[in-house]
């Protein structure tokens, strides 16, 4: 710095000994921790979703769970599952997802559970009396049962976390049908590793 006159200087000297030094803090991450709180919000904001998975809603709470364990960017939409009592309605619907998702550059991973065959999924057993016999209207009209469920000859339970309460309810819901129950210890693993080819399949 150059200074025009000795009484700028001296102006100069007399401010440095107004000056005190101050430690703001003694960590060593201190500059690090400092920058990093500077950094804008676009600096920080997370990576948009690179996948659209479109999946039945009774599979929703498995997916969530394997989701957030595996931090994968991930942008989720779940069917109603009440869909299985109108399967003709579930490929329309999950075609516009799938058109809305791929026009925002998002690859698009189907995950639905088979609506041609009874099988229950926990969900299923959990909710059976509410989405299906109340949506069907069978707790009010029973006698349409067999319309709805007579070509069926067996139950399949696919169990991904296998508890009594639940087991139990499996057990009734194959006594309405008057058929046997069949129980299938899944777990979830299976569906995360399908997933996880088609959601890191970049």
């Amino acid at each position: 710095m150059a200074l025009l006159s000795l009484r700028e200087r001296a102006g100069a000297v007399a401010l440095l000994e107004e000056v005190r030094y101050v430690e703001l803090s003694d960590r060593s991450d201190f500059n690090d921790r400092f920058i990093d709180r500077c950094r804008s919000p676009a600096d920080t904001a997370p990576l948009a979703p690179a996948v659209a998975v479109i999946a039945c809603g009774a599979l929703a709470a498995h997916i969530r769970e394997i989701m957030a364990r595996r931090s994968w960017r991930v942008e989720l939409h779940c069917l109603p599952a009440v869909l299985h009592n109108r399967p003709e309605k579930i490929t329309p619907y999950a075609e516009r997802l799938a058109l809305s998702a791929r026009s925002r550059g998002l690859r698009v991973v189907l995950a639905y559970a088979d609506c041609g065959t009874y099988v229950l999924s926990d969900f299923l057993v959990r909710g059976f009396r509410r989405l299906v016999l109340g949506e069907l209207g069978l707790d009010r009209r029973p006698e349409l049962w067999a319309d709805y469920f007579g070509h069926y000859r067996r139950v399949v339970w696919l169990a991904q976390r296998r508890e009594a309460d639940l087991e139990a309810e499996a057990a009734a819901v194959a006594a309405m049908f008057q058929l046997p129950l069949t129980v299938i210890d899944v777990g979830t693993s299976a569906l995360e590793l399908e997933l996880e080819q088609l959601v890191c399949d970049e």
